[in-house]
């Protein structure tokens, strides 16, 4: 068949076609019919399945880490516990009210007891914080670094907490004492801090 045949062809008589252009016209047909069926459905199916799929695996994702969880419970409970009782343990190192006076005594005395000689002691007002104040204490004292080493140990070993901030370590000015004794003398400035647990009627 040419070109010139194909130009013949009559649509209102396409029975009468030759069967191998019925064959090829049916094929681009079906085509065409299986092209906007999937645009028009098949498509949209594809993307629901897409966003199906990707929920799918975020739900496995998310049982994963229930399971994870739900196998490790005893543990996660056992660490609950534990830190209860350190947090309690931590608590007891608080001072309360009426011994806050007690342990600024102590502090006092461990530097004392540690040969070191006292040019400023001055607590600053209370800073509370969440549920508990800080209770900074300005000091300034004068000895030697093995005292000074001793002074902080001692704090250390009291059953309260206190920590040492802003340490500033100097040479003790000539003129103070005799010069020889300034030599080895140095000047410790420091904030120590202790704390208070804020019980519910004091916040």
């Amino acid at each position: 068949m040419n070109l010139q045949e194909l130009n013949e062809l009559d649509l209102s008589s396409v029975g009468d076609w030759p069967g191998a252009i019925k064959a090829v016209l049916v094929l681009i047909v079906c085509a065409l019919v299986a092209a906007a069926w999937y645009y028009l459905d098949t498509q949209d199916q594809l993307a629901s399945l897409q966003k199906v799929e990707q929920e799918e695996q975020g739900l496995r994702r998310e049982f994963e880490e229930k399971q994870a969880k739900a196998v490790n419970l005893d543990a996660y409970k056992q660490q609950l516990e534990e830190m209860k009782e350190s947090f309690g343990a931590m608590l007891r190192q608080l001072p309360n009210k009426a011994e806050v006076a007690d342990l600024l005594v102590d502090v006092s005395q461990s530097g004392l007891a540690a040969g070191l000689e006292f040019e400023l002691f001055q607590p600053q007002p209370e800073e509370p914080k969440e549920f508990y104040a800080e209770l900074p204490i300005d000091i300034v004292v004068h000895g030697r670094y093995h005292e000074f080493g001793q002074f902080i140990s001692a704090l250390a070993a009291l059953p309260r907490i206190v920590t040492i901030h802003n340490i500033v370590i100097e040479p003790e000015k000539k003129g103070r004492r005799d010069k020889e004794a300034a030599n080895d003398r140095l000047v410790l400035k420091a904030t120590a801090k202790t704390y208070r647990y804020l019980d519910e009627e004091a916040k």
